[in-house]
């Protein structure tokens, strides 16, 4: 009898089983049966972003991520590189993408979406896109304009007043023999050198479809000049030891190099500086597209946008203002002379220009340094 009871027992569990209805776990067992957790856009809650380092990854990190998963509960993990280095990354991934945010420099944006590697961006999905300020570019609706910026002319004061240099009010001011040896530029591989020489060209009558000038007045610049930087991270060192005393640079490096104690001071020259943004981009088939467009929403509403203001960074919304204690070291004037650059135009130029000035630049590297 025992024998037959036991055997419509297990019966019945194999058919409860069929049915759909769980076995009891053993005590002690970590399995769950809960499906993952969805944001409040029905997704996992987990987005990866790439972008630069330094103080955009910490204020990422450390700031604006934190506030957005408390919000929220979509974790942010973040990959830092520099911006040609994520576009390679995100390129390299285009089967299969991991990356579900990709932040880069204008430039780059343009390249990524010829690349076919960004998602459009719509203010269905993104609301807050109403609220940008339209002097910075927002490439064809697939970049949105977040770290705003300008890459600009700086110089130690401390050292200008000692040595009885005038100040800098044009792009031509950066070649003096003053201060020769004593200078920090990046190589034009970098937004910051390729951002030299076109406002050089400008400074000296010429244009984005004459560079001529511009390529002239480097030559001399270099011959000033001891070698030029590959990236930030080894330029940074020599201003703020006191290696050089002029450069040119983003505004959000001159602002923490400022904030630490170094007397720089950025200028706005007379011919102007270009105004820009590294810009958010939803990577094309990112794996995480609801909750890349809520990240990217909160990115660019006030809270977000005033978190990000005060690490160094002008807001690219419209009604900000930079901080008040970042006045001082990267504030611009409402009569400054600032520009929106045009970026399909020096992306179609870059090429060429980049390998004039390894040839006809960069040779002549020292040349007067001691003379």
């Amino acid at each position: 009898m025992k024998k037959i009871l036991s055997t419509f027992l297990i019966l019945g569990m194999i058919a409860l089983t069929g049915c759909g209805v769980p076995a009891a776990k053993p005590p002690g067992s970590s399995e769950t049966s809960n499906p993952p957790a969805a944001s409040s856009s029905g997704e996992a809650k987990e987005i990866t972003v790439a972008g630069n380092g330094g103080n955009i990854e910490k204020t990422i990190r450390d700031v604006v991520a934190p506030k957005f998963t408390e919000k929220t509960g979509i974790k942010v993990n973040f990959i830092a590189g520099l911006s040609g280095e994520i576009l390679s990354k995100v390129e390299l991934q285009k089967n299969s993408p991991e990356i579900d945010i990709a932040m880069y420099v204008p430039l780059d944006v343009q390249r990524a979406e010829k690349k076919g590697l960004t998602e459009s961006l719509e203010e269905s999905a993104i609301p807050n896109m109403s609220k940008l300020d339209d002097r910075y570019i927002s490439v064809d609706k697939v970049g949105v304009p977040i770290f705003g910026y300008v890459i600009a002319p700086a110089y130690n004061t401390k050292s200008f007043e000692t040595n009885n240099i005038p100040p800098i009010e044009s792009w031509n001011d950066l070649i003096r023999p003053e201060y020769k040896g004593k200078t920090a530029f990046t190589d034009i591989a970098n937004d910051w050198g390729f951002t030299i020489l076109y406002n050089l060209a400008q400074a000296n009558g010429g244009s984005l479809d004459n560079m001529e000038p511009g390529l002239e007045k480097a030559k001399e610049l270099a011959a000033y000049s001891d070698t030029f930087y590959k990236n930030s991270t080894q330029m940074v060192p020599a201003v703020q030891q006191g290696s050089a005393d002029v450069t040119v640079m983003g505004s959000y490096t001159i602002a923490q190099i400022a904030g630490s104690g170094v007397p720089l001071k950025m200028v706005v020259p007379k011919e102007g500086v270009p105004l820009q943004a590294f810009s958010a981009t939803i990577v094309k088939n990112a794996p995480h597209k609801k909750a890349a467009e809520e990240f990217v929403n909160y990115l660019i509403s006030e809270e977000g946008q005033q978190m990000i203001s005060e690490g160094g960074f002008y807001p690219t919304i419209k009604g900000l203002k930079l901080p008040e204690k970042l006045e001082p070291f990267i504030g611009i004037k409402e009569n400054d002379p600032v520009f929106k650059p045009d970026i399909a135009k020096l992306s179609e130029i870059r090429a060429t220009w980049t390998d004039r000035w390894a040839k006809e630049v960069t040779p002549l590297l020292g040349k007067k340094v001691k003379k």
